[in-house]
């Protein structure tokens, strides 16, 4: 018997309100759209490249104050490469901290918002994210939060999926076996890390096309469109 889900939270259950996950809403009240687009697409995405490795390396960051401290090199490395966008200091700490503590920096998906209370009813839920603190404020301020009795975030932890760490803290939080749980993914590298340890798995692709391909070519783990399609299987 099914006891628990198990779910990731980006591009499962919300998205970045911008399109963008490090172009937090506020980003171009400071960033010049203008100017922002006269850079050649290739710059651009070699200056985010850089400072997505910087913090792709940050590996335990466990407070919202060590989350900003980390975010602010992050766009000062932007700035740096993207030196034509002239940003001064206090733009890059207002960018920083638009990233961390506005809450409303993600959007939730509509099924999410209504499936969420539903299956708390019947089942007890847990977020496994690759994410950093801030992720807690923003299921608190959509009041989404108090449905899950496990909240675990990969910079808290120190690792990342498919990390068997992520899925048994999550397991042991809500006192499961891995038998007695589903988990749900955009990633299927992350899905499979689950079933190694006996968790039924779920990769959840909202957008057509990749659904169709999952379909035909994925036969490891079954894919599903939405959480509604999840609470008729479970």
């Amino acid at each position: 018997m099914i006891k628990a889900i198990l779910m990731d939270s980006g591009k499962v259950l919300n998205k970045p309100a911008t399109g963008e996950w490090f172009i937090p809403p506020k980003f171009f009240y400071y960033v010049d759209w203008e100017r922002f687009n006269t850079i050649p697409l290739i710059k651009r995405k070699s200056a985010f490249d850089k400072a997505n490795k910087y913090i792709k390396e940050q590996k335990l960051i466990t407070t919202e104050e060590e989350e900003y401290k980390c975010f602010l090199e992050y766009y000062k490395i932007l700035s740096k490469e993207l030196y034509q966008l002239k940003l001064k200091n206090n733009d890059i700490e207002e960018i920083t901290e638009d990233l961390v503590y506005n809450y409303r920096k993600y959007d939730f998906y509509k099924d999410a918002i209504y499936e969420i209370p539903k299956l708390s009813k019947k089942y007890k839920l847990a977020v496994i994210s690759d994410a950093w603190p801030s992720l807690e404020g923003v299921f608190k301020k959509a009041g989404l939060r108090k449905y899950f009795s496990s909240f675990v975030i990969s910079s808290v932890k120190g690792v990342t999926k498919p990390n068997e760490m992520m899925y048994k803290t999550a397991l042991s939080e809500l006192r499961v076996l891995p038998e007695e749980a589903v988990f749900i993914d955009d990633n299927i590298r992350n899905c499979e890390g689950a079933v190694k340890l006996g968790i039924k798995s779920f990769v959840l692709s909202r957008k057509s096309r990749i659904y169709a391909y999952n379909k035909l070519f994925n036969r490891r783990i079954k894919s599903i469109r939405n959480l509604k399609q999840l609470e008729e299987i479970v």
